[in-house]
């Protein structure tokens, strides 16, 4: 009777090898502990594969795992919207858009969480000033929205200004600085929310003050200056004229 002339064995040192009949009859003649032994080596490799493949099946949030790595490149006067299904996608380069599978207050308090986490920008959030005068009849859903969105802000202030007017200052930022649009599945009008990023280590209250303290030291100098120049002049002045009086003695 024919026999296949190779036959597959046991994996070992992490390469699969092949080996005639005779070779594997050799192998069963190996001494005990040296079979336990490869026995035990591939009992680890089998449940290292094993435990690998479990652990690649494991889906985390796609859009929290690729906000989180476009924080680390955003910075203060950036701008993230959390745009509703209509939100428009805009044609300049600098408005990255990504569609997600998920609702406004949900994608808004993971945008928050990530900010936190992130701990270099704070949110200044704006929403439109219409959200808040649209009828629950007119668009169903929009009063159980706005009560979700305002658990999902968990205290953050918010900015009201008109849709239009938050529309035009967004076009206006993205021809400077990269924005990033999460177009969500919710379906409301004006339900946008709109992020304006901020130094989270120097505010505009700290800037102030800077500016204030450095105009303040900029007239004390200037002030200086001018009198130390003023005091030269009336030395040089003082000297002609004893110059000219011995001259004239």
């Amino acid at each position: 009777m024919w026999k296949p002339p190779w036959i597959p064995i046991h994996a070992y040192g992490g390469i699969w090898h092949m080996a005639s009949v005779d070779s594997a009859k050799e192998c069963l003649r190996l001494p005990a502990f040296v079979r336990r032994m490869i026995q035990q080596w591939v009992c680890v490799i089998a449940g290292a594969l094993f435990l690998g493949g479990c652990a690649g099946k494991s889906d985390p949030s796609p859009w929290g795992t690729v906000l989180d790595s476009e924080l680390r490149a955003m910075g203060y006067r950036n701008w993230i919207v959390v745009g509703d299904s209509a939100f428009p996608i805009h044609s300049r380069r600098g408005v990255r858009t990504l569609v997600i599978d998920g609702e406004i207050p949900e994608v808004l308090e993971g945008v928050l969480q990530s900010l936190e986490n992130a701990q270099k920008v704070a949110p200044r959030i704006y929403t439109a000033r219409e959200l808040r005068h649209v009828p629950n009849d007119k668009a169903p859903g929009i009063e159980a929205h706005r009560k979700q969105l305002e658990k999902a802000l968990h205290g953050h202030p918010v900015r009201e200004m008109d849709y239009r007017a938050l529309s035009m200052i967004l076009e206006d930022s993205s021809k400077s600085f990269a924005i990033l649009v999460l177009k969500t599945k919710t379906s409301l009008p004006y339900s946008s929310v709109f992020i304006e990023l901020d130094s989270a280590y120097w505010d505009g209250e700290s800037e102030s003050e800077l500016r204030k303290k450095m105009l303040e030291k900029e007239r004390k100098e200037r002030l200086e200056r001018d009198r130390a120049i003023r005091e030269q002049v009336e030395k040089e002045m003082k000297e002609k004229a004893a110059e000219r009086l011995r001259q004239s003695a």
